[in-house]
């Protein structure tokens, strides 16, 4: 009886348009138990908190105030270097980099399918989550939103085989794709000329083409590059930043909309980008 039932959820998922819906109230239903079952890592933190000794707290506090030092002191050189970057755009008749707003949200659940690296958060759409947001961690970019109902958002993490981000190496700005391929540490960048300038070491930042994704956020560390003489293009990969196995606390970006271009900064043309079928639920719009 199960196994009809499911078939039969299949096929309506399918070929009925109002299931969309359905599964939202559904997963609405389903958000109590999730609850439930987080709720004994959210009293072990508690009662880890609770017993900690007082010399753990007096060397925890003793640590951060060395470094709030030290991040004071790099705050101090942020800040003349932003107004610098601003005088500097003035000059340049520039615009600046808009900023996004950052929400703080907690995971709640893993996806047990191995051939499917998502998430579920404790966001949904009451807490105004939506379909194509990026979530990062402290490391760098996680994710997207792929799904989202009343209280919960589903995440498609960077690693999944169906996923794919624009990223440009931060050294010299070469741009390329990095795609999922199922292993939860690895990523692989595509159609990378064998001449590229790219090498181990590299810091991955995303590029920023196709909206969905801020600028400038680190994404992976290129940690292999081979390159085969008979083969126009080099396999390069890379380990992503962010800790995607244990991140618990994250934070959703919410991506500003871009001021319209006045009529003589509009570009001539332009031409759609065509990426590859696993990258089109990543990439989501048009990059010029």
């Amino acid at each position: 009886m199960l196994l009809v039932l499911s078939i039969v959820l299949i096929v309506l998922d399918l070929k009925w348009s109002s299931m969309h819906k359905t599964r939202s109230y559904l997963s609405l239903l389903i958000t109590p138990l999730q609850w439930v079952v987080d709720a004994p890592a959210q009293v072990a933190d508690e009662l880890s908190d609770v017993l900690v000794t007082r010399s753990q707290l007096s060397d925890e506090n003793r640590r951060l105030r060395q470094e709030a030092l030290l991040l004071k002191q790099r705050v101090q050189q942020v800040s003349a270097l932003t107004a610098e970057n601003v005088r500097l755009r003035e000059l340049l008749n520039g615009r600046q980099r808009l900023e996004q707003d950052v929400f703080l949200t907690e995971l709640i659940g893993v996806n047990p399918d191995p051939f499917q690296h998502q998430i579920i958060l404790n966001r949904g759409s009451e807490d105004h989550a939506y379909v194509g947001q990026a979530v990062l961690d402290s490391g760098g970019i996680m994710g997207q939103v792929v799904e989202v109902s009343h209280y919960t958002s589903r995440t498609m993490l960077i690693t999944d085989s169906r996923h794919a981000i624009p990223v440009e190496v931060n050294r010299n700005g070469f741009r390329s794709i990095a795609l999922g391929n199922g292993s939860v540490n690895q990523l692989e960048l595509v159609h990378v000329p064998d001449t590229a300038d790219i090498r181990e070491g590299d810091l991955l930042v995303s590029s920023g083409l196709g909206g969905r994704f801020p600028r400038g956020y680190p994404v992976a560390k290129v940690v292999s590059v081979q390159r085969d003489p008979g083969e126009p293009f080099a396999l390069v990969k890379a380990e992503p930043a962010a800790m995607l196995n244990k991140s618990r606390h994250i934070l959703l970006v919410d991506m500003p909309q871009a001021p319209e271009l006045p009529p003589e900064d509009k570009p001539l043309h332009t031409e759609k980008l065509k990426p590859q079928q696993a990258g089109i639920d990543a990439l989501g719009s048009e990059g010029e």
